[in-house]
C-alpha cells in the first residue's frame, strides 16, 4: 500500500470514529433528555417507531440477499443491496432519533400507561422482560459497535480493497444482522406498551 493509500485510510478512520462517537454522544442525549424536546409536535411522529421496525426488517432481507449475492459471485448485485441497506440504514438512525427526542420513554409492561410500573404489572412481565431486556441491551450494544464497523466495510468495499473488505465483514456482517433483526423484536415485544 503506498502513502497516499495509507494516509487516505488513516484520514478516513479518523472522519469514521468521529461521526461514529458523535450519532453515540447525541443518541444518548436524546435518551437521557438532556434536550428537551417542545411540547407540540406533529403527530407523525408516533408512527416512527413503526417505521423503524419496517426499515430494520427490510435491511435484514437486504443483508441476508446480499450474502446470497456475494456467495453467487455477483459483485454488482452485492454492491447494490448493500448500499440499498445502509442508504436505509442511515434515514432509520435519522428517524431514530427523531422519534427518540419527541416520544418519551416507554417502560416495558407499563400496561395501563401511566410511566409508573405497579407491582401487578412488574409481575405480569416479570418472566419476559429478562429476554426483553436481553435483546434490547445486546442490540443497543451491537448498534453502538457496528457503525464504525459498516462505514469501514464500505471504504474498504468502494476503494476494491477486498481482502481487508472481507476480513472486516467477517465481523461486521453478523453483527449488523443481528442489529436489524432484533431491532425488529425489540419493536414487536414493545410497541404494546406505548401509550398513544
Amino acid at each position: 500500500m503506498n502513502l497516499l493509500h495509507k494516509q487516505n485510510e488513516k484520514t478516513v478512520k479518523l472522519v469514521v470514529y468521529g461521526a461514529s462517537i458523535l450519532v453515540s454522544i447525541v443518541v444518548v442525549a436524546l435518551n437521557q433528555k438532556l434536550i428537551a424536546p417542545p411540547k407540540d409536535f406533529p403527530s407523525f411522529i408516533y408512527k416512527l417507531p413503526a417505521l423503524n421496525a419496517f426499515i430494520n426488517g427490510t435491511c435484514s432481507v437486504l443483508l441476508i440477499a446480499s450474502l446470497i449475492a456475494i456467495k453467487s459471485k455477483n459483485i454488482a448485485l452485492h454492491k447494490k443491496l448493500n448500499l440499498t441497506a445502509f442508504v436505509l440504514s442511515a434515514l432509520f438512525l435519522i428517524s431514530y432519533v427523531t422519534a427518540h427526542f419527541f416520544i418519551p420513554d416507554t417502560k416495558y409492561g407499563d400496561i395501563n400507561h401511566d410511566g409508573i410500573m405497579s407491582l401487578q404489572e412488574k409481575e405480569i412481565v416479570s418472566g419476559i422482560k429478562p429476554v426483553y431486556l436481553i435483546i434490547l441491551l445486546t442490540h443497543i450494544l451491537f448498534a453502538v459497535i457496528i457503525l464504525p464497523l459498516i462505514l469501514m466495510s464500505f471504504y474498504y468495499g468502494l476503494t476494491d480493497q477486498r481482502t481487508k473488505h472481507k476480513k472486516l465483514t467477517r465481523w461486521s456482517y453478523p453483527i449488523w444482522l443481528y442489529v436489524t433483526i432484533s431491532g425488529v423484536i425489540v419493536y414487536l415485544m414493545i410497541n404494546k406498551y406505548y401509550g398513544y
